[in-house]
């Protein structure tokens, strides 16, 4: 599967519904992905839009280094899937975002989709306008991480 990259503002109406932009939709197409499973990210308040594929591919990942006879590595897993919902693209391309997704994540009508590789985010355009992080972090951390 092709990977996502780019920022694309986008606006979602009073419902929730958003068109997922044309340039993430047909590689999500070409791929037979249709079905999304959206969670509200871990450490931003942005929302994370997974192609089935992707999905399964981070559950196995995640079940394989948590014991499900462990309480709290169960319990772990658990929070991580009950805090997903899957969704399903129409033939016009748009879905909807359940409003209290769009809470959570303090995502308001305007909207920038983020392409992360093989997911999609989902941020509230003013705050996807800020820096993660100033540039002197960003220098030292990508030369700490792929230099060294």
């Amino acid at each position: 599967m092709d990977r996502f990259i780019g920022n694309i503002d986008a606006k979602a109406d009073a419902k929730g519904r958003v068109f997922v932009p044309a340039a993430f939709r047909k590689i999500l197409q070409a791929a037979g992905n249709t079905q999304l499973i959206l969670r509200k990210d871990i450490y931003q308040e942005c929302l994370v839009l997974y192609p089935a594929d992707a999905w399964n591919t981070e559950l196995d990942l995640l079940r394989s280094r948590l014991n499900k006879y462990d309480e709290e590595q169960q319990q772990t897993f658990r929070q991580f899937v009950w805090e997903s919902e899957t969704l399903d693209m129409d033939a016009n391309g748009r879905i909807l975002i359940p409003k209290r997704y769009l809470q959570a994540a303090h995502i308001g009508a305007e909207i920038r989709f983020i392409g992360m590789n093989d997911t999609i985010e989902i941020w509230n355009r003013s705050n996807a306008e800020k820096p993660l992080m100033d540039a002197g972090t960003f220098r030292t951390n990508i030369r700490k991480f792929l230099i060294s």
